[in-house]
This record gives structure tokens, C-alpha cells and sequence, in this order.
């Protein structure tokens, strides 16, 4: 079995500005996504036998939707600023149809459906535990970072992929890049 999840990468120079953006939130308690590893998830499968990856590569071949340009800007948290456990790039672009496609072509396959409403988002951090100074100092940091524009880029694949779990952090590889 391999853990897998379809993914939109994102550009070099939007790596650049997660790196800078990662700099101001080098705080102890917080968890921060390598820079090289923050993409956009549009669906986590799980573990799935190995023998399904040409078939599922197949399904996402047959995914209708055009290349587009895609905006990420703006820092926020899930589930919300009170109570923090995800640190966000928020992302814009026709990613909900996407991710309606994605669902579509996989439906036959029978994961299980992502719970609540699609949001479009990186992943920077992971809160693990803030006392309250640090949390109030995060806070502001975040409120600064809550319109930062990073920039564009055309979406015009996806990337199905393996994701090995390991003490120092996860490894991904690409199964297989799908061209929309």
C-alpha cells in the first residue's frame, strides 16, 4: 500500500515567497511545511495498493478542465484564529472546478468524499502548541500577512502522488503529471 493525493505544484518563484513568508513565523510550537513540499492538495486518497496507480492515472487522463491562471495571496488558519491548527496560503482560480473533475473521475473508485466546502489553500505550518505570548506574537504576524500577494501562474497539470511518511518529515514523489 502507498499513501497517495492529487496535488497542483507551485512555481519556483512562489517557493521563493513561502520561503521569505516562512521566515516570519519561525516560531517555536509552530510546524513549518518545507518550502519545496507546499502545494495545493485537491484530494487526499490514503493508502491505495500499488496496482492502482495506472488506473487512476487513467481516470485523472480523462479530467475536463482547461489550463488556467491561478493568484495565491493572503495568509490565514483553520479552523479559525482562536483556535489554530493550519497556517494557509489561500489560492484563486477555477480550483473548485477542478476539484469537481478530480471527484468526478475518481468517483468509480469510491474514496471517500472530502468533508465541508473545497477551499483552494497551501499549507505553511501545523500548529503543535503556542503559549500566549507566542500566540499573540504569531497573530500579528499574521494579521501583517493577511493580504501578501505572491503572484500567478498557469495551472496546466496536476500531480498524482506518493507520499512516504519518515521521522524527519514527508517524502513525495510524482506518480504521474497529468496536462489539463
Amino acid at each position: 500500500m502507498i499513501r497517495t493525493f492529487i496535488a497542483v505544484e507551485l512555481p519556483e518563484h512562489i517557493k521563493e515567497a513561502v520561503r521569505s513568508i516562512q521566515q516570519e513565523m519561525d516560531f517555536k510550537g509552530l510546524k513549518l511545511v518545507e518550502p519545496d513540499l507546499v502545494h495545493l492538495t485537491m484530494k487526499f486518497l490514503g493508502d491505495i495498493p500499488e496496482s492502482q496507480v495506472e488506473p487512476i492515472s487513467d481516470a485523472l487522463a480523462g479530467i475536463d478542465c482547461p489550463p488556467f491562471m491561478a493568484h495565491i495571496a493572503g495568509v490565514g488558519v483553520f479552523p479559525k484564529p482562536t483556535y489554530m491548527k493550519v497556517i494557509w496560503l489561500g489560492a484563486q482560480g477555477e480550483f473548485e472546478r477542478l476539484h469537481s473533475e478530480v471527484e468526478r473521475v475518481l468517483k468509480s473508485f469510491r474514496f471517500k468524499k472530502d468533508r465541508g466546502k473545497f477551499t483552494a489553500h497551501a499549507t505553511l505550518a501545523r500548529v503543535r502548541h503556542l503559549d500566549n505570548t507566542t500566540k499573540e506574537q504569531l497573530v500579528q504576524v499574521l494579521a501583517r500577512l493577511q493580504d501578501v500577494d505572491l503572484g500567478e501562474f498557469t495551472v496546466d497539470s496536476i500531480a498524482f502522488k506518493k507520499s512516504t511518511l519518515t521521522p524527519q518529515g514527508p517524502i513525495y514523489e510524482t506518480l504521474k503529471e497529468i496536462p489539463l
